[in-house]
């Protein structure tokens, strides 16, 4: 599996409907379960994103039909980082020379 950090901020829609917000989560979380994946933390937070979350798919072409899904909804605008472990992150420095 991958890991990938979603940055999360809500739209006009979702924030005049925050209240709805934990039910969304809900249905994305069981979007994300039937796509193969899984959401492995899921923060709110204050600053520049309303939200992070940090889940694992099984592709990137999984990711990206994720988050066009999330989109699709019209409560977020999302940003997706593609996160490598420790371990990978040592085999591509170390691959360097």
């Amino acid at each position: 599996m991958t890991t990938y950090v979603l940055l999360a901020n809500w739209t006009d829609q979702g924030l005049r409907n925050v209240r709805e917000s934990p039910k969304r989560l809900d249905t994305a979380k069981a979007a994300l379960k039937e796509m193969g994946g899984e959401f492995q933390a899921i923060y709110m937070t204050m600053g520049e994103y309303d939200l992070i979350a940090v889940y694992e798919a099984p592709d990137d072409a999984v990711a990206a039909r994720f988050m066009l899904l999330l989109g699709g909804f019209g409560n977020v605008h999302t940003k997706t980082l593609k996160a490598f472990p420790e371990r990978a992150y040592r085999e591509i420095i170390g691959s360097l020379g």
